[in-house]
């Protein structure tokens, strides 16, 4: 035979309920727990006014300056009695003449001087002459620039005549030579100030030995007077290995 329970007497019944509130209550309590704060009562600052004494205000003694009195002014000066002198020294005055000469003056000759002209060493460039230098040869040419072109020519080829070409080789010196010469033609035609540059002293040398050789030329003209007419020429030759 099997007991009878009463079904509300039974505590297991709502033993899920209780657990459930019971753990909510730990959480709440856990919580609190955690977040619960508390303070020193040294951290906590007072509201308060401190007041100083009062400062007593020192007030120095100064000493009070006597000021001497002023010197008494000085006596007064006699007054220096004054001597005129007589001027007695003579003075010699300075009497201008005058310049100008009188109608009766006679009036000297002066004898005539005699200026001597200088005349001057005037260079025009060969491009640019009114009557270019003559060379020997080139009198009967018409035109100034037919007988630049003989001038031109004729000296082109004095120069390679008796230009000795074998000195380069002489010299050790291969290849093309080139050498500048200038040189000037002065108002009597005479061939003046001769000048060289090339690759070697030995060429230059040689160089300016055949332009001194150039004959005697009619010299330059510009506007009728005879000119120093400035003058260069080039030369090329190539040396046979």
């Amino acid at each position: 035979m099997e007991p009878k329970k009463n079904p509300k007497s039974d505590v297991s019944r709502n033993s899920s309920l209780f657990f459930a509130v019971g753990l909510v209550l730990m959480l709440l309590v856990t919580n609190l727990a955690i977040n619960y704060k508390t303070y020193d009562k040294s951290d906590i600052a007072l509201d308060g006014l401190n007041l100083d004494d009062e400062l007593e205000e020192e007030v120095p003694i100064t000493e009070q300056i006597v000021t001497p009195p002023p010197p008494p002014p000085p006596p007064p000066v006699a007054p220096v009695e004054i001597e005129v002198v007589e001027d007695e020294e003579e003075v010699e005055e300075t009497v201008i003449e005058s310049t100008e000469t009188e109608q009766d003056a006679e009036i000297v000759e002066v004898e005539e001087v005699e200026v001597e002209e200088v005349e001057e060493d005037i260079e025009v460039p060969f491009a640019v002459i009114e009557n270019v230098p003559i060379f020997p040869g080139c009198e009967r040419k018409k035109g100034n620039a037919a007988k630049k072109k003989c001038m031109s020519e004729k000296v082109a080829k004095f120069v390679n005549k008796k230009f000795n070409t074998d000195l380069a080789g002489d010299l050790g010196l291969s290849g093309r030579q080139r050498i500048s010469v200038f040189f000037k033609i002065d108002k009597t035609g005479r061939i003046v100030n001769v000048g060289a540059r090339a690759p070697h002293p030995g060429l230059e040398k040689e160089a300016k030995r055949v332009i001194g050789l150039l004959p005697k030329m009619q010299p330059g003209k510009q506007r009728g007077k005879a000119v120093t007419v400035p003058y260069s020429l080039p030369i090329l030759f190539q040396v046979q290995d």
